[in-house]
This record gives C-alpha cells, sequence and structure tokens, in this order.
C-alpha cells in the first residue's frame, strides 16, 4: 500500500473493528464541521471581495437572483401573498440552508478523500459562476468573488480535514486505564485476606483473572501513558483552534463585504439632485381629498410606507452621472439620454396610483404618489416610433424587463419616464435614478424600475420577464375596492360605524362605491374628492350596527359604468378580482 493510499484510507488502521467505527463515526461528524466552515469561509470571502469590486457578484446573491428567475409563477405569486416583503429574506435563507447541507455532505466525503471534497467545492463554484456570470450586464469582473471564495474555502478544507483526521484517529481518554499510583503499605495496614469463597466467580470462558487465581499476591502497581492520555485533548484542541480561524474568517469577510458595499451606495449622489420646477405642475389637492377617517388610506402615501415588488436581492445602486436610457429598436433615430438630459426636459407632475398584479383582493400592494418626470411619448416621438411598434421592451439596471404597450403610452395620458416621488428625489427602493410610471396598468408591464433601455418592438418578437413566467401579455388594471376599516377580525360597539376604504381604477376614474352588510341591500358610500382620474378615491359609509357578528362588502364603479365583479380569481395570470368581504363582532 503506497502512502497516499495509507493516508486516504486512514479509518481502517484502527487495532479492531470496533476501534475503525468508532473512528468512522467521530470522523463523519467532524468532516460535516468541515464541509460547512468551508462553505462559510468561501461564502465571507466571496462577499469580501465582491464588497471590493462589484457587490452584485457576491456568490449567495448571485445565486439566489438566478433562484428568482426560475420559480415557478405560483410559487413566486404564493411568496408575495404570504411572506410580503420578507419573500427574498426567506429565499436567500434557502440558498444558504441547501449550501450547508451540500457542503456538510462534501465535509463527509472529504474526510474519506480529500478528492471528494475538491470535487464537491469545484460543483458549488461552476454553480456560483454561472449564477454570477448569467447575470445583466455581467463581467469577467463577476467571477473574481466566486473564484476567489472557492480558493480560500479549498485551503481551509485541506487544513481542516487533516485536523479532522488527527481527531478521529486519536484514543479516546476513556479506553486508557486510570493512572494508579503504586506503594507498598506496611503489613498492619494490609486488610486481611478474603475467604476464596467471597472472591468473584470466574465467568465461564473467561481466563481467571489475576487476583482471582492469587488472591494473596501483592497487588501490582498501575501506570499509564500520560502522552497516549493526552493526544486526544490535544487534537481536539488543534481541531478547534482550526475552526475558530475558519468561523472568524468567514464572520470579518461577510460584516467587511457588506460594510464595503454599503459604502458604495448612492445616497450622497441622491441628496445632492436638484429637482427642476415642473413645466406642467400638478393640480393643487381639492378640498376633502382626504376624508377625516381614522385608519383610512391616506390619499398619498408615503415613500416609507408605499410597497415594494420587485426581483431584486440587492438593490441597484446606480449613480446618476453614470445612468443613461438607450431607445432603439423600431425607432427612426436611436438616442441615448442621460440623467441631466432628462432633467433640462419639460417635465410633467402628477398624481398616479400604481398596483401590483400580485396584490390580492383586499392587498397591500397598491399606492398613490405625486410624480414627477419626461414624458414617454415625448421622447418615443423625438426617436421617431414607428407605426408598427406594439410593444415597449423595457430592460432594468439588474436585467428586468417588463412589455409596455406601445398604443397606451402613446394615447395622451402621463406615462413617465419618472425621477421623483412625492417632491423627492426617487428612493433606491422605488428606482432611482429612474424609473416608469404607466398610469392604468399593473406594474409588472409599465413601472419598470432603474430603467436603463427601451427596446420598441412588437409583442410577436419578445416576450418580458413576467410573460416568460406565464403571465399575461398585456395587464391592465382591474376595477378594485378595499376595505380599510373597520379591519377584518376586528371589535366594534354598537352604534354609528364607519365604513371606509379606498378604490382604483386608474385611467378611467372611480364613479362609485356601495356597501352591505351581511347579505342585506347595497348602500352608497360617500366619495372624496380626486384631482384626476389616475389615483385612488377614498369612501366612506356609515353603518347603525347592531350586535353581534357581521359581514361587510364593498364594490365600486368606474365611470365607464362597469362595476366591481364578484367573481373570486387568483392574481394569475392577470389580476385578482371579487368583492373585499370583512368580518366584524359588534358588541
Amino acid at each position: 500500500m503506497g502512502k497516499s493510499d495509507k493516508a486516504d484510507n486512514w479509518m481502517t488502521d484502527g487495532n479492531s473493528p470496533g476501534t475503525a467505527h468508532v473512528r468512522h463515526r467521530a470522523g463523519g461528524f467532524a468532516g460535516a464541521v468541515c464541509g460547512v466552515l468551508a462553505a462559510a469561509v468561501s461564502v465571507g470571502i466571496g462577499q469580501l471581495l465582491a464588497g471590493l469590486s462589484v457587490p452584485a457578484a457576491s456568490p449567495v446573491i448571485a445565486v439566489g437572483q438566478a433562484a428568482i428567475g426560475l420559480t415557478p409563477a405560483p410559487v413566486s405569486d404564493w411568496a408575495k401573498q404570504n411572506l410580503g416583503t420578507n419573500d427574498k429574506n426567506v429565499l436567500l435563507a434557502g440558498v444558504v440552508v441547501v449550501l450547508l447541507i451540500f457542503a456538510a455532505v462534501i465535509g463527509t466525503f472529504a474526510v474519506q478523500r480529500l478528492a471528494y471534497g475538491y470535487a464537491g467545492l469545484v460543483v458549488l463554484a461552476v454553480v456560483g459562476l454561472s449564477a454570477a456570470l448569467t447575470r445583466a450586464g455581467a463581467n469577467a469582473g463577476y467571477a473574481f468573488p466566486t473564484l476567489g471564495g472557492a480558493i480560500v474555502a479549498a485551503f481551509a478544507l485541506s487544513w481542516l480535514v487533516h485536523r479532522a483526521r488527527d481527531l478521529a484517529a486519536a484514543p479516546a481518554p476513556a479506553a486508557a486505564p486510570l493512572p494508579r499510583i503504586a506503594f507498598e503499605a506496611p503489613d498492619d495496614l494490609r486488610p486481611p485476606d478474603l475467604p476464596g469463597e467471597l472472591a468473584p466467580p470466574d465467568l465461564p470462558g473467561a481466563e481467571p483473572s489475576s487476583e482471582t487465581a492469587a488472591p494473596n499476591a501483592p497487588r501490582a502497581s498501575t501506570t499509564a501513558s500520560f502522552p497516549a492520555i493526552l493526544e486526544r485533548p490535544t487534537a481536539r484542541r488543534s481541531f478547534l483552534v482550526a475552526s475558530g480561524v475558519t468561523l472568524g474568517a468567514a464572520a470579518i469577510g461577510e460584516y467587511a463585504g457588506r460594510e464595503l458595499s454599503t459604502r458604495k451606495n448612492v445616497s450622497a449622489a441622491q441628496a445632492a439632485v436638484k429637482l427642476p420646477r415642473p413645466t406642467v405642475p400638478a393640480p393643487p389637492l381639492p378640498a376633502g381629498a382626504n376624508l377625516p377617517v381614522p385608519g383610512i388610506s391616506s390619499f398619498i402615501t408615503p415613500n416609507s410606507q408605499f410597497y415594494r415588488v420587485d426581483t431584486a436581492i440587492l438593490l441597484p445602486e446606480v449613480d446618476p452621472a453614470n445612468w443613461t436610457l438607450r431607445i432603439h429598436g423600431m425607432v427612426d433615430h436611436p438616442m441615448t439620454v442621460t440623467f441631466d438630459d432628462l432633467l433640462r426636459r419639460p417635465l410633467i407632475e402628477d398624481y398616479i396610483t400604481l398596483t401590483c398584479v400580485s396584490n390580492p383582493v383586499s392587498g397591500p400592494y397598491v399606492g398613490n404618489a405625486k410624480w414627477l418626470g419626461a414624458s414617454l411619448a415625448s421622447l418615443l416621438k423625438e426617436a421617431g416610433i414607428q407605426p408598427q411598434a406594439s410593444q415597449l421592451l423595457c430592460t432594468s439596471t439588474d436585467g428586468f424587463t417588463s412589455g409596455t404597450p406601445a398604443s397606451v403610452v402613446m394615447d395622451g395620458r402621463d406615462a413617465l419616464v419618472a425621477v421623483a416621488m412625492n417632491d423627492t428625489a426617487l428612493p433606491v427602493a422605488h428606482g432611482f435614478p429612474a424609473r416608469l410610471v404607466v398610469p392604468g396598468l399593473y406594474g409588472y408591464v409599465s413601472a419598470t424600475k432603474w430603467v436603463t433601455d427601451i427596446n420598441v418592438t412588437t409583442f410577436a418578437d419578445a416576450s418580458a420577464y413576467w410573460v416568460q413566467q406565464g403571465w399575461a401579455q398585456q395587464g391592465p388594471i382591474k376595477t378594485e375596492s378595499r376595505i380599510d376599516v373597520p379591519g377584518s377580525g376586528s371589535q366594534v360597539k354598537a352604534g354609528r360605524t364607519a365604513v371606509a376604504g379606498v378604490a382604483w381604477a386608474q385611467h378611467k376614474g372611480i364613479e362609485a362605491v356601495e356597501v352591505r352588510i351581511d347579505n342585506g341591500p347595497w348602500h352608497e358610500a360617500t366619495l372624496a374628492a380626486v384631482p384626476d382620474l389616475d389615483t385612488w378615491r377614498q369612501w366612506v359609509w356609515y353603518w347603525d350596527a347592531t350586535p353581534g357578528s357581521h359581514t361587510i362588502s364593498a364594490r365600486a364603479t368606474d365611470k365607464t359604468g362597469y362595476t366591481q365583479t364578484s367573481i373570486q380569481v387568483p392574481t394569475a395570470p392577470n389580476g385578482a378580482s371579487g368583492y373585499p368581504v370583512n368580518t366584524v363582532t359588534v358588541s
């Protein structure tokens, strides 16, 4: 047997089958720890290198982003409805758990043969590289964090595996007899000899013990090898030191990488943006736009409370000095617009409600804001959009695409390349430095954040991200309403009770809202004032509540005469429908 064979078959060198079995079990557990720690240091070093270069190239972020793209539409929709804004955190946690399980398996095999461990690390590196290099805008530099992390992990795995082998091969202290100090006692202190009939009987087939065979013989002193007893604690200490160093390197890399990534943010550039006065200012809010009902959604949704639904795990930090918007495809004059160019154009200010197609009936993914931006239609006219074009395939910095109907953008509504939200530069989470806002369409076909490219094309020639996942090609918003108060499951006192909420039918407008209690008659609610057709509208109806359990339903009618349907359908593939129903207890 050669030297390498001995090293790779180290667990069969015990003195007995039982010894080999114990060492195999110990080596298996220690091997799993080796694999997990090697994976941890790979992630930590990868995060550090990503912070030094491209934060989006972080291996875990890249794999998580790739996982989003592979997630089936029903699963994605379930996550949005049940996990809300925590869906991405849960996804990342799942990626980490799968990584650690695979790493534990790698480590277990690596203790038996290190080449197996290296092969497992190669598999992980290939997955990370594939995810990183297929990201939008990726270049060769995106491979650096994954490769660096894998190399460090290989060294760490080798170091840890050798310490684990030493630990498993060392004899356990319990296997050696405890040392006894031998001495000769004076005859007057020696105990009398035990009668032979009191001596322990010999077991059948067993060799008689020395003490049984010669009970009167003097006891021999027992000695123990102290180096042998200390061998396992020393091996354990060596393994723990190696594990601690590896874990510390992983933690430092993760922390430092996150700090470096944070320092690359664009908060200073965002704060430095000087917004020009709009050429077309929004009309002043009419009196009565906000009804005096506690708990009702305010007409303007604060930026911090505005819903966020997108595919970005790591928010793109785009410096406006480097941002451009390219318009090309079925146009006569392809053009590229810088952020300064955008600010110099005539800017339009308007109140527009946005809604996500994943918003369930009575859901939270709807909000209203005052937006400031350049006319998208005017940009397309300047580029010379061709009459055959039917779709604007809009691409985000992070690679997300949406397909916006060209006819909707060109029909005169305030479709904007927005640069501000509620009188401040766009928050990073909502698309800084620029995004699209098109009233009347669900966000997945109209509201591309961090927009950087518009390919003027046709629906037959290209499919956007969510369409590829099975959602409808075009997404006009359905007429819907929501009951804000009283909340479902709440308790109210008998007597006059405000039932209130919001209703929306962007670019059609809300004409009426009706409310009913249980299965009784419909009652028309009082509507708040609104500045235009593109916003939601508050409503309220006062109910003389009677004791008991009751259900409250609502429905809206838009200005085209269409009344919200009672037919309950899920969000996929083109938006939910049905009456909102809240159950309350009156006491």
